[in-house]
């Protein structure tokens, strides 16, 4: 547990007294309101349990405090035997939403939008023979996912995949990644600062999260709840599961998981990389070279239109590292409203098609050289057949700058990379349109990056009728950009 986080049993709703915020009207309400929306959907679910052990930050975020969530409460979930779900502990966060109203924490924006960032969190873990009380591990992995919510500003939604990279209690268990997905029981719920939904974790191993990356998040979900051992209904985490779903069911790989990337594509549509690109057409000591963005130098900053159409680019499948939160895009705040629909387009919610910031002029390039590390390369077949094949684009956004590389298909709206100048960049932000002939070729050149086995690195890929080359080196040379 978080030395700044301390284990309490809660009290009930009516006995607890703000301790500090804004007044309105000369009246202080007796229970903050967005916390009371929340609690009175924990009471509809939990009647018998008013006063839920709780993990709850010491020092608040709203003081100064490292910890976004100001509380998370641990249910006794009966489970149901009817739907063969069985008994769990039920975890609840208490902050991604605007729980006071007087913005000490969120921007009060009315009641008709999102409250705060518009959801909380919830966690279903399996109740191990004999336990009395609920594990508090789960506590620190929300708090973690709220800590990259609050700096990034990137919100999560039903499908989302978030990679860990290291088991979610520490363990040696296989479970080291998680999806997100609606709470099977908590209603999204209308609280006078905004609405609220609950998105809840679920557990996976890795096998499964790029089967979630190669296709989609639902998809591998809705495999899940059909395997009670690896979720069931309800999607309750056994961090003590030692077989993937499709070492239970070997056919779900082939027969759903392969033949949905061939019919629908991959929903995912951009991660944060290790990446860099270097335009291959200029000198390096050519001063208006945008070269600033290779290894080792100084990236220019994206413009807020750049960076807005990124940011909504990435709504969609997240790369995450639990050692450190993902920087921030920029540093302003922006809607935490989610798009109506995922269009086959690069306009964001606020503009149509990307008009260039006057003080970045778009550039066209004549030979382009991209660089990535061996888990962003081994994405590439994924961009390509799974997006661009289907008329969509995908993006590596870099987590050492601002960095991005844009693939698009002719179909796609609003890019300013076309057949004529097939790489374009606005800044440090890049964008290569290939043809489906080009990608259909690239496929069979980056045959080998299927494998998700180690490979000697580095790898070199070149096409020189096309002036496009891809090299695929070791970590070392992102983390250390200077040697």
């Amino acid at each position: 547990m978080s030395r700044v986080t301390r284990f309490i049993r809660g009290r009930g709703m009516d006995e607890v007294r703000p301790t500090s915020g804004a007044q309105a009207h000369g009246l202080v309400p007796l229970f903050p309101p967005g916390l009371q929306a929340i609690y009175g959907e924990c009471r509809r679910l939990y009647p018998e349990q008013a006063n839920p052990l709780q993990v709850t930050a010491i020092v608040k975020y709203w003081l100064g405090g490292p910890d976004p969530l100001d509380y998370i409460s641990m249910y006794r979930n009966v489970g149901c035997p009817a739907q063969d779900v069985q008994e769990h502990w039920h975890y609840v966060s208490f902050g991604l939403s605007d729980l006071y109203g007087d913005n000490r924490v969120h921007e009060f924006t009315g009641p008709d939008g999102p409250s705060g960032f518009g959801f909380e969190l919830t966690f279903r873990l399996k109740r191990e023979v004999g336990e009395t009380a609920p594990p508090t591990w789960p506590a620190e992995l929300m708090q973690g996912l709220a800590r990259y919510v609050f700096q990034s500003e990137n919100t999560f939604c039903s499908g989302d995949h978030v990679s860990w990279h290291s088991p979610l209690d520490n363990s040696e268990s296989r479970i080291q990644h998680m999806l997100l997905t609606e709470d099977p029981q908590m209603q999204p719920i209308q609280t006078p600062f905004g609405t609220v939904s609950f998105l809840q974790i679920v557990g996976v191993c890795t096998e499964e999260l790029q089967a979630a990356q190669q296709w989609n998040g639902q998809g591998i979900l809705e495999l899940m709840r059909g395997v009670r051992v690896a979720g069931g209904p309800w999607l309750i985490t056994d961090m003590r599961r030692g077989e993937t779903i499709f070492e239970i069911d070997p056919q779900l790989q082939q027969e759903r998981v392969d033949q949905g990337i061939e019919t629908e594509g991959s929903n995912l549509s951009g991660v944060s990389a290790k990446c860099v690109w270097d335009d291959l057409s200029r000198p390096p000591e050519d001063e208006e070279d945008s070269r600033s963005i290779c290894i080792g130098s100084q990236p220019r900053r994206l413009s807020d239109k750049d960076t807005e159409q990124i940011r909504e680019t990435l709504r969609k499948g997240l790369e995450f590292n639990s050692k450190a939160a993902l920087p921030p895009i920029n540093s302003q705040k922006q809607s935490h409203e989610r798009p109506q629909s995922r269009k086959d387009s690069l306009e964001s919610e606020s503009s149509a098609a990307i008009v260039p910031h006057e003080l970045v002029r778009t550039r066209q390039l004549e030979s382009v050289h991209l660089k990535f590390n061996q888990e962003s390369g081994t994405l590439l077949p994924l961009c390509l057949r799974g997006r661009l094949l289907h008329g969509r684009h995908f993006t590596y956004k870099s987590i050492n700058g601002d960095t991005a590389i844009t693939f698009v298909s002719t179909g796609v709206e609003g890019a300013f990379a076309t057949e004529e100048h097939p790489y374009a960049a606005h800044g440090p932000w890049l964008q290569i349109l290939l043809t489906e002939e080009f990608v259909e070729q690239m496929l069979g050149d980056l045959q080998e990056l299927n494998t998700r086995d180690e490979t000697k690195l580095p790898k070199e890929y070149s096409w020189p009728e096309k002036k496009l080359k891809i090299s695929v080196l070791p970590d070392s040379v992102f983390d250390n950009p200077l040697q």
